[in-house]
């Protein structure tokens, strides 16, 4: 029988020396990937990428995810081959198409989002298969480039790429052109459903099955032997998103009712103290419906319900002890 795959996220809650420590851990106790995340302007991905795929020998080490937006086509290739120079076969490029406001207030319009991404993947692939490069896009121009390799491995590169996608028509894409799709965290187990659709149709355009695309999930795990204290802690941020990103919630199954009374608590941006109030207005079962939270027994249910709905493998976000988290994982998810 196939052993569980299971996986670490991290974003910047912690030192980045405790990341090396955590993924060093994680590699130990048979997780196969740590995915970073950079996400808000806070730590970008890449740098603690080189710095987990220095300190381990066997873990896959992926972005989870940057975006489509910022680096030079050339120039996110050439990182990517120098990830894959530092660890061989382990590096993964999962990439999103960013959101807004940020990518605005850095001066980014967003446009065609589906066409961007195409591009991207488009060249970007071709470039790590170390292939003469001409290509004239609405996103993308680049006329006669290769990654000039004079020292070091000329071979085509191995590095899966990974869309970061949560609406249909990027589920889609990825399904079409994509080595895998990492789902988003958030959402109900039934939300699958839809994105394994969605892939699906992608994947039939390109000649291919769902069985060809790998499909991790970020998983929010916030696990403790004392359950309401693992609760409080994922009630706290799905609070936050309540009251940031309704649209997400409301998708996922959370009552206009519920919404609503939050919002006559919470300001835009809400403060400590708003969410802190505005938490008690949030039952156990909400909390449960899109996080694997409360005790072991419960977050390893909770992590099978969205394996059972065509996730792959979950990419487990800590909200609490993650050396624990990573223990209570480190035989899978099985009943």
């Amino acid at each position: 029988m196939a052993k569980d795959r299971t996986a670490l996220y991290l974003q910047d809650a912690h030192p980045l020396q405790e990341g090396i420590e955590l993924a060093r851990y994680a590699e130990a106790q048979g997780f196969e990937a740590v995915w970073q995340a950079e996400s808000r302007l806070v730590r970008d991905a890449i740098v603690p990428m080189a710095a987990f795929a220095a300190h381990t020998t066997t873990l896959k080490v992926a972005s989870g995810v940057i975006n489509n937006w910022t680096r030079n086509i050339g120039l996110l290739a050439a990182t990517f081959l120098t990830l894959d120079d530092l660890a061989p076969d382990r590096i993964i490029c999962g990439i999103g198409a960013w959101w807004d406001p940020l990518a605005s207030k850095v001066g980014i319009e967003r446009r065609k989002p589906l066409l961007a991404m195409r591009e991207t993947i488009t060249v970007l692939r071709r470039l790590l298969n170390m292939e003469n490069v001409t290509f004239h896009g609405e996103f993308h121009h680049v006329d006669g480039i290769q990654l000039d390799v004079v020292h070091g491995r000329t071979t085509p590169r191995n590095v899966p790429i990974y869309i970061g996608a949560t609406g249909m028509k990027m589920m889609e894409l990825a399904g079409e052109i994509a080595d895998g799709v990492c789902l988003n965290y958030l959402v109900h187990p039934k939300y699958n459903a839809e994105a394994m659709d969605a892939l699906e149709r992608g994947a039939k355009r390109a000649g291919r099955s769902l069985d060809d695309i790998d499909r991790p999930q970020l998983v929010i795990c916030s696990v403790d032997h004392d359950r309401k204290k693992a609760l409080d802690a994922a009630r706290k941020m799905m609070t936050q998103y309540l009251g940031q990103q309704p649209h997400l919630m409301k998708a996922s199954g959370v009552s206009q009712e519920l919404l609503d009374e939050i919002h006559q608590v919470l300001t835009w941006p809400a403060t400590e103290e708003e969410i802190e109030k505005a938490m008690h207005l949030v039952p156990d079962d909400v909390v449960q419906m899109c996080t694997a939270s409360g005790s072991p027994a419960e977050v390893k249910a909770k992590v099978r319900e969205y394996i059972d709905h065509g996730a792959t493998c979950p990419i487990l976000y800590p909200l609490g002890d993650p050396r624990l988290m990573i223990d209570i994982f480190a035989d899978g998810y099985g009943a």
